[in-house]
Order: structure tokens, then sequence, then C-alpha cells
């Protein structure tokens, strides 16, 4: 049955699934965002849908995700565009016991035109006491390059599972998410791959990300103030939405108040990230990222179809509509770089090169500290790459980061084992104790000997033990 289900869907999405169509021509240029503070548009808040009724998949609910031009066009980056209660779940079964809503909104690509954007935003049931002051951003590791891959579906009561949809990635980030409302934090969880499914196109990524947490203190159920402490997360595919957000917060969404960003296993340069992958396993899964970045930059687009061979151009329609697992599983060990009739490494052609260049970390040192986590066995993403980046940060005054290499874990594995340390840091962002105003580097053995992280650990178990049976998750009035 599972099986019929995936190759209905599968073929469902063909037709639905490429770049850009729905929503409309570019805009002159991105528009100022509305000043701190200053009252906002709120749109009608839709009520959930019954319990017993599934969503319809992105694809087929364009009404939100994809709304005509003309509702968004004129707004002011992180302006909302339309909100709705949703019931998430733990593997679009469990029901969550949690205030959730979809926000859409206006955001930004990397042409400056406008966009709509989603994100899923979560706070402890009930009515809070006070204004909300704690606001994690929580990227997710989307990884796919279909809208039914994205957190905003996935976390859903009764969602495609994700043993059908292949989204196993977001569903078990969802785990993490349920420790993070227990601390009494209110969520933002942005589909930060943009409309097309953008995998891997960071700087979009980044601009959706700071538009999701404008977007978010603005919508008045929250409660947030102009002035609450931001924090920000993400691994892998996460990682990348983090890093662009904390590089571009100075110069995109100065007025966030943002405290501290956490992230790990970061694919820090995408050009070492594929030659690292080409005719290993993990080939298949880049490709992917390949196709998603071709989707924000046209140029990538025609040179890949211009360039491609007809098992390159195969490869690409196949994987149009597919979220981690399926990318991960098909083609794995392939040359991507024979796809291509270039001679030579496809990937310094000029217009590959150019893209590339633009996907590449470092260039802007966060103005807030931050933490990054990186495995030294890490078999997707190489750690040289991390190590460069942290040097080309710390190059520049004003740097604050903890580097912390793990010397045990490989990439999945680092993911939950990293998390509990990331949680106690953000934390104590939160209550304001002091960084240091440098850059500090720890080999560690293995990140889960971090004793100041195992009460963490605990409650990452009890908190998702407490959600499998229903109970309330944190405190609606703290935080």
């Amino acid at each position: 049955m599972t099986t019929l289900a995936a190759i209905c869907l599968f073929v469902g999405l063909i037709a639905v699934s490429g770049p850009g169509a729905s929503h409309g021509a570019p805009t002159a240029g991105p528009a100022a965002p509305t000043a701190p503070g200053s009252p906002a548009k709120q749109p009608r808040v839709q009520p959930a849908l019954p319990f017993l009724v599934p969503p319809a998949i992105p694809e087929f609910d364009a009404g939100f995700y994809l709304p005509p031009k003309a509702k968004y066009q004129n707004l002011q980056p992180g302006e909302l565009i339309a909100a709705r209660r949703v019931n998430l779940a733990t593997y679009s079964l469990l029901p969550l016991n949690v205030d959730s809503w979809q926000i859409s909104y206006r955001s930004n690509n990397t042409r400056g035109e406008a966009i709509p954007a989603v994100a899923t935003v979560i706070k402890p049931k009930g009515p809070r006491t006070s204004r909300t002051t704690r606001v994690l951003s929580y990227q997710i590791a989307e990884d796919g390059t279909a809208l039914y891959c994205s957190p905003s579906y996935q976390l859903r009561m009764g969602s495609i599972p994700s043993n059908i949809t292949g989204s196993s990635d977001v569903n078990a980030e969802g785990l993490l998410i349920n420790s993070a409302v227990a601390a009494g934090w209110t969520l933002v969880i942005p589909d930060h791959q943009g409309p097309d499914s953008a995998y891997a196109a960071g700087p979009l990524a980044g601009r959706i990300t700071l538009d999701g947490i404008r977007a978010a203190q603005q919508f008045r159920p929250l409660r947030v103030t102009h002035d609450a402490k931001i924090t920000m997360t993400g691994y892998s595919g996460g990682a990348i939405a983090t890093g662009w957000a904390a590089e571009l917060h100075k110069s995109y969404a100065p007025e966030l108040n943002i405290v501290g960003a956490a992230m790990g296993g970061v694919p820090a340069d995408i050009s070492d990230l594929l030659t690292n992958a080409n005719g290993n396993l993990t080939s298949g899964l880049i490709m992917g990222g390949m196709i998603g970045v071709a989707r924000e930059y046209p140029e990538l687009e025609r040179f890949m179809h211009k360039k491609l061979n007809p098992l390159g151009q195969a490869l690409v329609a196949s994987k149009n509509p597919m979220c981690l697992t399926y990318h991960a599983a098909i083609a794995p060990f392939i040359n991507i770089k024979g796809l291509f009739n270039v001679p030579g490494d496809p990937m310094r052609a000029p217009t590959a090169r150019k893209v590339l260049d633009q996907l590449r970390m470092g260039r802007t040192t966060p103005d807030f500290p931050m933490l990054i986590t990186q495995s030294v066995m890490d078999e997707i993403v190489p750690v040289g790459q991390v190590d460069r980046t942290v040097r080309q940060y710390c190059s520049r005054p004003g740097a604050r980061i903890e580097y912390v290499r793990d010397h045990f874990s490989e990439h999945v594995t680092l993911a939950a084992l990293s998390f509990p340390s990331s949680a106690v840091w953000l934390n104590d962002r939160f209550n304001g104790k002091p960084v240091e105003n440098r850059c500090t580097r720890f080999e560690a053995g293995t990140v889960a000997l971090n004793q100041k992280a195992w009460p963490a650990f605990a409650n990452l178990v009890g908190d998702n033990l407490a959600a499998i049976v229903g109970m309330q998750i944190g405190q609606p009035g703290r935080r």
C-alpha cells in the first residue's frame, strides 16, 4: 500500500514540481523592512482542520503556499500574508499538545524580487501571562526538491508519513523541537528553501529565515516583544540557512535582536561538497542540492539544461519532486561531473563557478556569538571547509566564535549528540551569560561527554516521552 501511495504521489507531482511558475514576475527590488514596533496588518487567522482530516500537500494548497503576487508584492519583507491554526504531530501520527500556527509572509529572493514564504510557529499551549521575550528560529534540514518535503507540511497531523515521502530528517528533528518548546521558548520554523524548493541555495534561505523571525514578531497571538532575545539553530541543510542568516543579519535585518546562533555539520562550500561527493555514496543527495540551487540561479539552470548529457537530464527529471531519502537512494556513487558535456571540471566553467562562489560562507563575520560544531570524520561535509570558514570569521575584528571539533561522530550521529550542548549554549545566550570577545577552538573526543549537557539530554528523552502520551509540552507562562 505504501508503495502504491508513493508511486501516486510521484506521478501526481511531476506536473507541479517545476520551479517558479506560480508566484509571479520580478519586482524592481527589495522593500525596506517594517520598522521595529510599528503596527502591522494582521490577516484573519483561519481555524485548524478537523482533527482527523489530513492536510493537502503544499503543491495542491497553492492558495496558502503560492498566493497571487498581488497579495504580497507591495508588502514589506516579513509582513504577513495569511495565517492559520494547525495541528502538529510526532511522525504525522501522535498529536502534540502545543499551540501552533502556519504563517505566510513576504520575503525576497537573491535578486531582490518579492516571493511568498511560509513558517510554522509554536509555543507552549495556553495563554501567556506575559509577553514573549525568547524566540528560537529552528532551521530544519529540508534537503528536498518538492514542497511536500517542507517542515510546514511534514510536521502536521495527518501528513503523508516520512517513510513514503522520504522526508525522514524533518520528522527526526521534530523530536528536538519538542524539547525546545518544553523549555518554554517560542519557535519559528521556516520553510527556508522557498516556494521553488531551492535546496542548498544559502543566500535565499538566510533571507527567508530572517523574514520569518520578522513575521513571528508581528503575529499577535505569539505576543513577541520587538526587542525579544532571538537565537537560531540548524544542522546540515539547516546550517546552510542558519549560517547565511547569521552572515546577512547586519545588512538585511539589523533590527532583530539576535543574541546567538548554534549550528553544526555546516555545508559552508557547496563546490567543495560536490567534489567530495563525486563518485561517492552521497552523490545522489548532493546532486539534489545542485538541482535546488539551479532553481534559484537561472543561469545555472540554463547551463545544466544545455550541458547535461541524456543520463544527466533523466536524473534531473526524476529527482525534481523528491525528498532527502530518495535523493540519497537514487544515483549513489555516480560521477556527477561526468554527466556534463564539458571539457575538464564542469564546476570550474565560468557560469557554474560564478554561482558556486556566491554560495560560499565566510564573506562576513556574524555580529553575534556563534557555536559551530563539526565532526572531523564527517563523510558528507569535509571538515576542511568548516575549518576554513571559521578561520575567515576569526580573521576579522569582533568575531565571537566557539568552534568544537568532534573526533568520534560522523555526520548523522553528531546531529543528535550535539543538540543537548547546543541547547545549553543557547539557553546561556537567553540568560545573558557573557561571551568572550574572541574565537576559541575545542578538540572533543565526543560532545556526548560534555557533562553540562547531560541534563539537557535527559530532558530531551523525558520531553518526548511526555509528548508521545499527549502531555502538555512546556509552560505557557514562561518566557
